[in-house]
């Protein structure tokens, strides 16, 4: 059964519309978004292709694109024997992918507390969920102030979250707001930067918070949203709750959330 054959029993397939790899192990895609999905910025589904038997092989994927946007945008790693990603890589545009229409996180605004600064931390294609939030009107009227930062192994794979940041000042729906609150704050680890290192090494050191003018993280008025590997994630809470910070859900909103769907 071929992927066109099998679209007519797979009603939730998708029409790529844009690929763009990045390098050797990242890309990004967009493909047209289903009537019926209504998700929050921050979200993600399960997307996925037909296997050799005509059944469906999904993983969890944040969508990369605001609420707000006409096609879904997605970001991912390339791995060479990884069952989805082999395939997922060689996608074109025009090909058919398996959206479901079911959105779930909980790095969504409503699980977190009112406060007065956003951070966003993420490693890796851990910025998809964010990459959708900063584009989103909500956060700049819910924030004073957004920081973003995105750590990775080498400067080439900080490319999409650069090229996005630095073309969201033209944004027509948050450009005024974008250039008033949104901090970016790259770093590299295993290359020369201008930001080096972990970013749970920068923050117990101190040298983030010195670089962007903001005092330690503080529950009074700091919220977080993290994102990335199981080490970023369980380093990052330690920190946090280490300065009392409590985690949050979307059944009750908190002082921080992290994403625990794709990491294991």
């Amino acid at each position: 059964m071929t992927i066109q054959q099998a679209v007519k029993v797979m009603p939730d397939a998708q029409t790529v519309t844009e690929v763009k790899h990045w390098s050797d192990t990242l890309f990004s895609f967009r493909v047209t978004r289903p009537a019926s999905l209504r998700f929050r910025s921050g979200e993600f589904v399960m997307i996925g292709l037909l296997k050799d038997d005509g059944k469906p092989l999904l993983r969890a994927y944040s969508i990369a694109s605001p609420s707000w946007d006409e096609t879904l945008e997605f970001y991912s790693i390339k791995v060479p024997d990884g069952p989805l990603t082999s395939k997922l890589q060689k996608i074109s545009v025009g090909d058919q992918v398996i959206v479901r229409p079911k959105p779930v996180g909980t790095l969504v605004t409503d699980a977190l507390l009112p406060g007065k600064r956003l951070w966003l931390l993420a490693t890796g294609t851990g910025l998809a969920p964010f990459a959708s939030l900063i584009r989103d009107p909500d956060i700049y009227e819910r924030y004073e102030q957004v920081i973003l930062t995105h750590t990775c192994r080498t400067v080439e794979e900080l490319a999409y979250g650069q090229e996005l940041v630095e073309h969201l000042p033209e944004d027509p729906l948050v450009g005024e707001e974008v250039a008033a609150k949104l901090h970016y704050y790259p770093t590299a680890t295993q290359e020369e930067f201008v930001n080096k290192g972990r970013i749970t090494d920068l923050m117990r050191s101190g040298e983030l918070y010195q670089a962007l003018g903001t005092g330690p993280l503080n529950p009074a008025e700091d919220r977080v949203m993290i994102c990335g590997s199981m080490g970023l994630n369980l380093d990052v809470k330690e920190i946090l709750e280490e300065a009392g910070f409590k985690e949050g859900s979307n059944s009750s909103p908190a002082d921080f959330v992290l994403e625990k769907a794709f990491v294991g």
